[in-house]
């Protein structure tokens, strides 16, 4: 199972998520799952970086079933960051309800 856990601070501003696992809908290649979340996150990040010029610190995994992002508190393109992360998180959850035995969100503060 993916999991993905979004850690907001006190004000509701989204600080960072955090994608492990792996979804195990289909055989490795074939699973439309893992490809959906890894488009929609990798999208996100992408669009961040190309449309405020901000680029947010990224880990990744060398097996291709992690990735952890923090963004950056900068008041002048928290907003459109802020924007794109809901964003993703509105496709992510969209992708739970249908999926939800293999993608599973978490919400901390």
């Amino acid at each position: 199972m993916i999991t993905v856990k979004i850690t907001k601070e006190q004000s509701g501003r989204i600080h960072s998520f955090e994608m492990a696992g792996h979804a195990n809908f289909a055989e490795h290649g074939k699973d439309l799952v893992c490809a959906a979340a890894s488009a929609v996150s990798f999208g996100a990040v992408n669009a961040i970086i190309a449309l405020t010029g901000e680029t947010p610190e990224i880990q990744q995994g060398s097996d291709g079933g992690y990735l952890k992002v923090t963004f950056l508190n900068i008041p002048e393109t928290n907003y459109d960051i802020q924007l794109i992360v809901q964003a993703m998180i509105v496709s992510l959850q969209t992708i739970e309800q249908d999926y939800g035995q293999h993608i599973k969100l978490i919400f901390n503060r």
